[in-house]
C-alpha cells in the first residue's frame, strides 16, 4: 500500500510540474535561491558583519558549495547539484515511509540531501591539493628564472611551457594582457593575484609587485615559495594522521549498517523490536543520525591546511 501510495504522489507531483511548466531545475533554483536568501534586517546585517550569529548550516552548505563550483570551473552544475539533492531529499523519506519508521523520515531525508553537496567538498579537497602542488613547482620556477634576469615577463615566458593546468592558464593569461592588451606589468600584476585563492600565491604576486620598484627585496620570494613545500610536508602528515581514523569510521559505519540484515538471519525476534516497535525505531533514527553527522565532520576535519597570513 505503501509503495502504491508513493507512486501516486510521484504522479500527482510530475503532474503539476507538466500542467504548470516549471522546469525542475527553475524550482530546484527557486528553491535552494529562497534558502540561501540572507536576512534583510539592519540588525541581521550588523551581526554578519560583526560575525556575531553565524549563518544557517545549510545556507553555510550552499553558499560554500556555490564557491567551490565557482573556483573549479564548474559554476553551471550548481543546478544539477541542488536537484540531486532534492531528489535524494525525497528518496531518503520515501525509503523511510517504505520502512515504517516515521522517525526516520527526517533523519534519512537531511542526510541523504547533503551527500551532493559532501561530494562536492570532496572533490574541492583533490583539487586543492593538485593546485598547491602544481602551484609550488610553477612558482619555484618562475622565481629561479626571475632571480637570473630580473625581469617577470621574461621569467614567466621561460617558465609557463612546463607548467600544468589550471595554473598555466593562469600566467598565459597574464603574458596576453601584458603584450596585447595592457603592457603595465604592475595592473597585470593586480588582476593576477585574485585568480588563485591561495594565500602564499597572493604574498608571493604582492612582493613581485614590490619588486618592480625595488629590485632588492627579491630575496624575499624564494623564502615564500618554501612556504608551500612547508604545507605539502604539514598536509602529508595529517593525511598520515587521519588516515587510520577515517578507514575505522567506514568501518564501523558498515558495521552498524550492517547489523541490521544480519540481525533477521541471527534472531528475528531483535529484528522486530528494532524495525516494528517505537523505541527500536527511535535506536534506528539516532544510529542513522550519528552516522551522518560523524560523516560530516570527517569530511570537515579531512580538509587540508592552508597557510594563513
Amino acid at each position: 500500500m505503501s509503495v502504491l501510495l508513493l507512486l501516486a504522489c510521484a504522479g500527482m507531483i510530475a503532474g503539476a510540474f507538466f500542467l504548470l511548466r516549471i522546469a525542475p531545475l527553475e524550482f530546484t533554483d527557486g528553491l535552494f535561491g529562497f534558502l540561501t536568501r540572507p536576512n534583510m534586517s539592519v540588525r541581521a546585517e550588523i551581526n554578519e558583519a560583526t560575525q556575531r550569529k553565524k549563518a544557517g548550516f545549510l545556507r553555510r552548505e550552499i553558499i560554500e558549495v556555490q564557491e567551490i563550483l565557482k573556483l573549479t570551473g564548474r559554476g553551471g552544475r550548481f543546478s544539477m547539484i541542488c536537484a540531486a539533492s532534492l531528489l535524494l531529499f525525497a528518496v531518503g523519506a520515501s525509503l523511510a515511509i517504505l520502512l515504517g519508521n516515521l522517525f526516520l523520515i527526517p533523519v534519512l531525508a537531511a542526510g541523504l540531501m547533503f551527500l551532493p553537496f559532501w561530494a562536492i567538498r570532496l572533490t574541492a579537497i583533490h583539487y586543492q591539493k593538485s593546485v598547491a602542488a602544481e602551484l609550488e613547482t610553477a612558482l619555484s620556477i618562475i622565481t629561479t628564472s626571475y632571480l637570473r634576469n630580473e625581469d617577470i615577463l621574461t621569467a614567466v615566458e621561460e617558465s609557463v611551457q612546463y607548467l600544468n593546468p589550471p595554473v598555466r592558464n593562469v600566467f598565459a593569461g597574464f603574458l596576453t594582457q601584458v603584450k596585447l592588451i595592457d603592457p603595465d606589468v604592475q595592473t597585470a600584476l593586480q588582476a593576477l593575484k585574485p585568480k588563485i585563492q591561495n594565500e602564499v600565491f597572493q604574498e608571493w604576486t604582492d612582493a613581485i609587485s614590490a619588486c618592480q620598484y625595488d629590485r632588492s627585496l627579491k630575496t624575499t620570494l624564494t623564502p615564500i615559495v618554501a612556504k608551500l613545500s612547508d604545507m605539502r610536508i604539514v598536509n602529508a602528515d595529517l593525511e598520515y594522521l587521519v588516515s587510520e581514523p577515517r578507514k575505522e569510521f567506514i568501518i564501523m559505519a558498515l558495521l552498524v549498517v550492517g547489523n541490521v540484515p544480519i540481525m533477521y538471519f541471527l534472531n528475528k525476534g531483535w529484528y522486530h523490536t528494532l524495525m516494528y516497535t517505537p523505541v527500536g525505531q527511535i535506536i534506528l533514527a539516532v544510529c542513522t543520525a550519528a552516522i551522518f553527522i560523524s560523516a560530516a565532520w570527517v569530511i570537515k576535519l579531512t580538509k587540508p591546511i592552508e597557510y594563513r597570513r
